[in-house]
C-alpha cells in the first residue's frame, strides 16, 4: 500500500483474476500463496489445510526452494502460531515470532523468520486455513514489525476471496469425483456387457469344436479358428475398456506422454491404424490437460467403436496461452443435427460439459461416408 492505493488496487485485482483461474484445489493454494508474498513483498509466504488429527492435509509455500523444503522434512503440526490461527481464528501481527512465547522452534533446515503476519482463512465460521507471510523486505528500527496495518487489511480481504476460490474449488474436485464415478459404472457395464458377450459366443463355440472333434475334423478346425477370433475380440475389449478406466498419470507424465502411451495400447488392441502427434504443446492448468484428456478418450471410443474407421489420428498443439486438441477419422461420419434429434449423442454432450467447464471451445465436424474431426480448445492458465 505504500505506493499508494491505486497500485495497491492493481495488484490485489490481479491476485484475485489469478485465484479464479483454477479449479484445482492445489492450484488454487499455490496461487494465493504466491499472490499474497507478491502483494505484500514478501520473503516467505505459506497456506496450510488442516486436517483432523492436528495436522495439515496440505502446506503449500512460496519462498523456500524445493531442495530447502526436501530439507525441511514432514508438514509441520498445528502448534504454536499456527494453531492460534487455527483455534482462535485471529489475526497475528509479530515483531519477531521467534520471541512469542508460543513459538516452538523448527527444523535446521528451515529459514529464519522474524517480522510475521498471520490470519485464518474462513468458510463463515469454519475455520479452512492458515494463511501467513513473514520477513518483509523493508528497512525496520529494531524491535519493530515491517508488516503495517494496512497491510493486515489488505491480506484479509485476499484471505475473504481466497475462502470463495478454495471452498469452489473443492466443490469442483467434489463434483468431477462424482463425474468419474459414474463413467467407471458406466464404462463397467460397457465391459459386462461386450466381454460377457463374447465369452458366451467362445464358450459355445468351444463347445461345438469338442462335440466335431472325432466325427467331422474339418468342421471342428473350423469352430477352433473362430474360437481364437472371439477370443481376440474379447481381449480387445478388455484392453480398451483397462485403458479408460487406468487413472490417467498426468502428474507425473503429462498430457502429451499420457495420451501417446494410450494410443499406442489402443493402435495394438485394434485393428484399426491409431496415430499420435504433438507439436510446441505446453503444461496446463491440471483440469484444462484432464478435461482434454477425457475428451480425447470420449472421440477414440466412438471413433473405434461406432465410426469403421480404417485411421485415427491423435494431435494435441499450442495455440497462444492454451491448445488445441483434435481427433480425427476416416470413418462412416454422421449427421450431427440428426444424431441430436435422434438422441444418440455419441458422448457430444459429456464432451461439450467437459470443455465448457474449462472456458473452452468444441468444435464438431461430421459428414455421412467422410469421417469425423473433433476439435477441442483451451485458453490456458
Amino acid at each position: 500500500m505504500s505506493q499508494g492505493p491505486r497500485s495497491g488496487l492493481a495488484a490485489i485485482s490481479s491476485a484475485l483474476l489469478a485465484m479464479s483461474r483454477h479449479l484445482e484445489v492445489r492450484d488454487v493454494l499455490k496461487t494465493i500463496v504466491a499472490s499474497a508474498r507478491e502483494l505484500l513483498d514478501a520473503q516467505y509466504a505459506a497456506l496450510g489445510v488442516p486436517d483432523d488429527h492436528g495436522g495439515f492435509a496440505q502446506f503449500v509455500v512460496d519462498g523456500v526452494s524445493d531442495a530447502q523444503w526436501k530439507a525441511i522434512g514432514p508438514l509441520p503440526r498445528q502448534h504454536g502460531i499456527l494453531a492460534a490461527m487455527l483455534h482462535e481464528a485471529r489475526p497475528e501481527r509479530l515483531a519477531d515470532v521467534r520471541k512469542d512465547p508460543r513459538f516452538e522452534g523448527w527444523p535446521a533446515a528451515h529459514p529464519e523468520l522474524a517480522d510475521f503476519l498471520g490470519l485464518p482463512i474462513r468458510d463463515g465460521d469454519e475455520v479452512i486455513g492458515a494463511l501467513f507471510l513473514a520477513n518483509k523486505n523493508c528497512p525496520k528500527p529494531e524491535g519493530s514489525c515491517g508488516f503495517t496495518e494496512e497491510d493486515e487489511d489488505l491480506l484479509a480481504i485476499l484471505a475473504q476471496h481466497a475462502a470463495i476460490a478454495l471452498t469452489n474449488a473443492r466443490l469442483y474436485e467434489r463434483s468431477r469425483e462424482l463425474t468419474i464415478a459414474e463413467e467407471r459404472s458406466r464404462l463397467a457395464h460397457e465391459l459386462h456387457d461386450a466381454v460377457s458377450q463374447k465369452l458366451f459366443s467362445l464358450r459355445l463355440t468351444a463347445q461345438a469344436a469338442a462335440a466335431l472333434v472325432d466325427r467331422d475334423p474339418a468342421r471342428a478346425k473350423g469352430e477352433l479358428h473362430q474360437v481364437a477370433a472371439l477370443a481376440a475380440e474379447a481381449a480387445d475389449e478388455l484392453r480398451a475398456a483397462v485403458v479408460e478406466l487406468r487413472p490417467a498419470a498426468l502428474d507425473e507424465d503429462g498430457l502429451v506422454a499420457t495420451l501417446r502411451t494410450q494410443t499406442q495400447v489402443l493402435d495394438r488392441a485394434h485393428s484399426a491404424r491409431v496415430t499420435f502427434t504433438s507439436d510446441g504443446f505446453r503444461a496446463l492448468p491440471a483440469a484444462q490437460e484432464e478435461a482434454l484428456l477425457r475428451v480425447a478418450q470420449e472421440a477414440l471410443h466412438n471413433a473405434l467403436r461406432h465410426s469403421g474407421a480404417a485411421h485415427v489420428d491423435v494431435s494435441v498443439k499450442r495455440r497462444g496461452c492454451g491448445a488445441v486438441l483434435r481427433v480425427t477419422d476416416d470413418g462412416d461420419g454422421f449427421d450431427p443435427k440428426a444424431v441430436r434429434r435422434a438422441g444418440r449423442h455419441l458422448g457430444l454432450v459429456s464432451m461439450r460439459d467437459r470443455t465448457s467447464g474449462v472456458g473452452g471451445t468444441l468444435t464438431v465436424e461430421s459428414v455421412p461416408g467422410k469421417g469425423t474431426t473433433i476439435e477441442m480448445e483451451v485458453p490456458g492458465g
